[in-house]
């Protein structure tokens, strides 16, 4: 089964390159592109990394919740910012690729 996500940590060997630099300079390299990305983020504006992306600010509207437990009470919530992230073409190709895991087996009644 695949794992569930990827650690930064385990992109270091993916990056290295000849000659090669040492862990942890690709790992600070790593690092700084994600901080100038998050940096970006917070200034408003988008970020396209060609075939792989795209990360934009959008604004969500304020709105009125309600507690599941007590559904009389409104509950308002506030606008925010939120990060939204769009796939790039060669991503998206890479992702439709993978097959899907077979449906767990039927529980006997």
């Amino acid at each position: 089964m695949a794992r569930e996500a990827i650690q930064r940590a385990e992109t270091t060997g993916a990056a290295e390159v000849e000659p090669s630099p040492s862990q942890l300079q690709v790992l600070a390299i790593i690092q700084k592109t994600l901080d100038h990305i998050a940096a970006a983020l917070a200034t408003g504006q988008k970020v396209e990394l060609r075939n792989f992306g795209v990360f934009e600010v959008k604004i969500r509207k304020a709105r009125v919740g309600r507690n599941p437990n007590r559904p009389e009470v409104d509950v308002p919530i506030p606008q925010r910012a939120i990060v939204k992230f769009k796939a790039g073409k060669e991503m998206r190709e890479a992702v439709l690729k993978l097959t899907p895991p077979p449906p767990p087996p039927a529980k006997k009644k």
